[in-house]
């Protein structure tokens, strides 16, 4: 890219080396600037030829185009034709019920996609709204829009950095990294050059990125890419890039069904068409039975059964601390069959934690977790004697007193202000017995001398009661052991020997291999004089070592509960973290993720795979550490290619890409980045990973509540196209007229199937493994239940037809086959409740609102035998209670013939298997 004539911006080196594996002076000579920055007049030639440090938003939609796409499904057109027909026969309220179903959907569907594009817009307000740049050789406040390549960054505690940029000076510059990597911990920065040039970007310690934001110190940096060049800018394309409208398994397997459903109604209303045109019937009794039986064979109800689970299982849902952006989303986790998760603050509690101290030769255990006051420290299980607390009460006054981050409480949860590591000493130091404010007053600091990644050590120098000063050290346990001469015992403090080293050696590794981070502590006093040297090389040597503390982010309590329910649903959870592979395992091994077959790579490893290649591996491998957001997507796409149900949660922004890219996107509501939460589907407003747990049951009894109501409304189509089908081949006078059709749609499709799609979750729906991706929801179980229902219903009516036809008129035959057909169907109801369990073991009053439906069903249609008017507007004739009761008694038959099936292949299922009742 060129900013003038004689000068070309090379935004990547032409080498092939990265930024950060070049020096200073290198990036500086191909960027063409230096140590003082660019000149006002290149930096606008350079603007106007790159462009404004922004990020791009997608292109954006228009409403009227969102609007017109809620109408691409086939099953809205055939509802809408149905609508329509249904109107030209004079059955308005069948046309405005349709209609509305069709317009509350279009609705509910224009108002969440019009609000689920805002990732890029979210990722914007991340950026520096100002930044200080040397411009001209001197410092200017700048808008962040206005950087370019090549300008000089000065950075304080505090900025929010505006572009990618190389360090070119640092002065304990740490930074928070959290939103690009997932990592809380704070991370120390230098200058020097990295000779790997593949290395993961947390570890790019002489770089500062977009969007993150300065910690502690001071630093200059060069910047070498802005807006989309930037890794924040890289992410937004990634999210671009994995948002296709891609759709749910429920919308894929019901638009698939529309189809089939759609030619077999217009072949079975042609052969019935022509049939009767062959006998020589009225064309316009032809049209209107043709029309009929079309509206008949359409499932009127669906999209409201539908809708209505959707939407109730999101409510229930939020009562469970999971809020649901998009309705669909329900039904893809209760599908899920992977979930990828990140681990800090989503399995892990997201606070470091000191869990164990070393000291005087003695190891101790610290209870409690995160920042808060409840905990103590025990010994060997057991409450500490007042004689073991001396030497602990050493090492808290040098854990606190060498430390500058302090607690706050706030809303009645306990947050550290400053470093995590620091807040997690201070937090120890405390259960001890520590007194913060006495060491204060007592201990006056006198001089400081901050953490530095050369020297990995952190050293405080306090004056004590007896007017000497003594140097408290924190800091990397092997280089804090070298220099240390002396060594401090539950006798007092004597010199050091090698094996005392090699014992605090292996104490550490041992507490390393339990994943846990180890810092050491030591002093060193000092005579206290005017003249005395207090710099680093002066005061951090000849120590005497005092002990170590072991910390780590434990995971929650209820993780690993919500990963043991996951395995019994046949659900993999895969983690996947920037923090270490070591950390990492031993996390995943604890809550249940890993086992000892399982692997863990790292990012860099992930590099070394192809596509296909991390298609195989995937299954095997159970942690991935050291990840980039490019990484989590291709394990996404690699899952996915293995045909599963994909969750992603997470909650930073490097999150965010595969948050979009999975199947369904969780984000924590709580520790989750804007950019994350506007990716996701579902939020999860605890940042609890059993609320997805409880999420995933509620999708699968959402599933499972279409399907039964879908069977339903289906088999009641199937017997009503049977019945006339069969009539009009043997030559009967047509069953059943155009206003029974509807009025048995309206009756037995509407409500009861309304009632069915709100039917409580059955209790074992957790023990089942998840349905397969490419499983239809119309596979070979639900349509021979679905046709056997229809031959049952149909065969009743049709027996019950033909006697009529016998012994009295067509018209009291056609009452007779329309009075059975709707006692049958809505009897069918009850057992429609569950595919495996026989309906006197499903409990009666716990849908109440179905049994209260049924009933008003029947009385209607009984009513309507004895109603003079309403029999004439349905065309029906008298008949006696006796009659009703009857025909009522043979409409049980279809149910009773159903239930006993269920008993018969339950029983030969547990004959030939000795397995649990599963559906087949």
């Amino acid at each position: 890219m060129k900013a003038s004539k004689s000068v070309t911006i090379v935004v990547e080196p032409p080498t092939g080396a990265a930024w950060h594996s070049q020096s200073a002076e290198a990036v500086l000579a191909q960027l063409a600037s230096t140590a003082e920055g660019l000149s006002a007049q290149e930096a606008a030639q350079r603007l106007a030829a790159n462009g404004p440090n922004e990020l791009k938003e997608g292109k954006p939609i228009s409403p009227l185009r969102i609007l017109l796409s809620q109408f691409k499904s086939l099953i809205i057109w055939i509802l809408i034709a149905a609508g329509v027909i249904s109107g030209l026969l004079g059955e308005r309220v069948d046309a405005i019920a349709i209609l509305a179903i069709v317009i509350l959907n279009a609705v509910i569907g224009f108002y969440q996609e019009f609000k689920a594009d805002k990732s890029i817009a979210a990722l914007k307000k991340m950026t520096a709204p100002q930044a200080s740049v040397r411009r001209d050789g001197q410092v200017a406040s700048l808008s962040a829009a206005d950087i370019v390549a090549g300008d000089i960054l000065v950075l304080e505690a505090g900025d929010l950095v505006a572009a990618d940029a190389r360090l070119l000076e640092a002065a304990s510059l740490r930074c928070i990294e959290s939103a690009l990597t997932g990592e809380s911990e704070t991370v120390t920065k230098q200058v020097a050059t990295l000779e790997q040039s593949d290395i993961p970007l947390a570890d790019r310690a002489n770089m500062v990125f977009m969007g993150t934001s300065v910690a502690a110190g001071t630093a200059r940096a060069v910047v070498v890419a802005t807006a989309m060049n930037t890794e924040l800018g890289r992410i937004a394309s990634l999210i671009v890039a994995a948002g296709g409208e891609e759709r749910t398994p429920l919308e894929q397997k019901l638009e698939s069904f529309g189809r089939v459903l759609v030619w077999a109604t217009l072949g079975i209303v042609a052969l019935l068409f022509g049939l009767g045109f062959l006998r020589g019937t009225k064309l316009l009794e032809l049209f209107m039975t043709a029309v009929s039986l079309a509206v008949a064979a359409v499932p009127e109800g669906l999209p409201a059964v539908v809708t209505v689970s959707l939407a109730l299982g999101v409510l229930r849902m939020s009562r469970r601390r999971a809020l649901v952006r998009k309705l669909p989303a329900v039904e893809t986790l209760g599908s899920t069959t992977v979930i990828c998760t990140d681990k800090t603050g989503t399995l892990t509690v997201g606070e470091m934690t000191v869990r164990t101290l070393y000291v005087a030769g003695q190891r101790y255990e610290v209870t409690g977790e995160g920042y808060g006051p409840d905990g103590d420290v025990r010994f060997e299980g057991q409450q500490l004697e007042p004689a073991r607390a001396a030497p602990l009460l050493e090492l808290a006054t040098i854990l606190i007193g060498c430390n500058n981050a302090h607690l706050v409480q706030e809303e009645g949860v306990w947050k550290v202000i400053g470093a995590p590591t620091e807040g997690a000493l201070l937090v120890a130091g405390r259960k001890v017995g520590g007194d913060r404010e006495r060491i204060e007053e007592d201990l006056p600091k006198q001089h400081e001398n901050p953490f530095d990644s050369d020297r990995k050590l952190s050293s405080v120098i306090r004056r004590m009661p007896d007017g000497k000063l003594r140097v408290f050290i924190n800091g990397a346990s092997d280089v804090l052991l070298a220099r240390c001469i002396n060594l401090y015992t539950m006798t007092g403090v004597r010199s050091m020997t090698d094996e005392d080293r090699q014992t605090i050696v292996a104490e550490n590794t041992a507490l390393a291999q339990h994943a846990l981070r180890v810092l050491g502590s030591a002093y060193r006093d000092l005579d206290g004089g005017p003249d005395t040297d207090l710099t680093v090389d002066a005061v951090e040597r000849d120590l005497v070592f005092v002990g170590l503390s072991g910390m780590y982010d434990p995971p929650r309590q209820e993780a690993k509960a919500a990963v043991a329910t996951c395995r019994a649903a046949g659900i993999r959870v895969v983690m996947i973290t920037g923090d270490h592979p070591q950390t990492a395992t031993a996390i995943a091994r604890e809550i249940g993720i890993a086992s000892d077959d399982d692997l863990a790579i790292t990012g860099v490893e992930v590099n070394k795979l192809s596509d296909d290649e991390l298609r195989e591996r995937a299954p095997r491998i159970a942690v991935y550490a050291r990840v980039t957001a490019e990484h989590k997507l291709r394990i996404i796409h690699a899952w996915k290619a293995n045909e599963a149900v994909v969750a992603m949660t997470g909650d930073g922004v490097n999150d965010a890409p595969a948050i979009k890219g999975a199947d369904i996107g969780i984000a924590m509501g709580k520790s989750g980045t804007e950019v994350t939460k506007q990716a996701a589907d579902m939020i999860i407003t605890d940042d609890n990973f059993a609320t997805i747990v409880a999420a995933v049951e509620e999708g699968r009894g959402i599933y499972d509540n279409i399907r039964k109501t879908l069977q339903y409304l289906l088999a009641g189509n199937t017997g009503e196209l049977l019945l006339m089908t069969v009539c009009v081949i043997i030559g009967f006078p047509v069953p059943l007229l155009p206003i029974h059709l509807l009025w048995i749609n309206l009756v037995t499709d509407g409500l009861p199937a309304l009632c069915l799609a709100t039917d409580p979750i059955d209790h074992d729906v957790m023990q089942r493994h998840p349905r397969l991706s490419s499983e239809r929801i119309t596979n070979r179980s639900f349509l021979w239940t679905m046709f056997l229902t229809g031959f049952l219903t149909a065969g009743v009516a049709f027996v019950v037809y033909a006697y009529g036809l016998q012994t009295g008129t067509t018209a009291t035959a056609r009452a007779a086959a329309f009075a059975v057909l709707v006692f049958a169907e809505l009897l069918r109801s009850f057992g429609a409740r569950s595919e495996t369990k026989p309906v006197w073991r499903v409990a009666l009053f716990t849908n109440i609102n179905l049994v209260v439906v049924v009933l008003i069903s029947f009385g209607l249609q009984v009513w309507s035998q004895h109603n003079a008017t309403l029999g004439r507007f349905l065309k029906t004739s008298y008949m006696s209670f006796t009659d009703c009761c009857l025909l009522l008694a043979v409409g049980t038959i279809p149910l009773l013939i159903l239930e006993l099936v269920k008993v018969v292949r339950h029983a030969y299922q547990q004959k030939n298997t000795n397995q649990p009742e599963v559906k087949i």
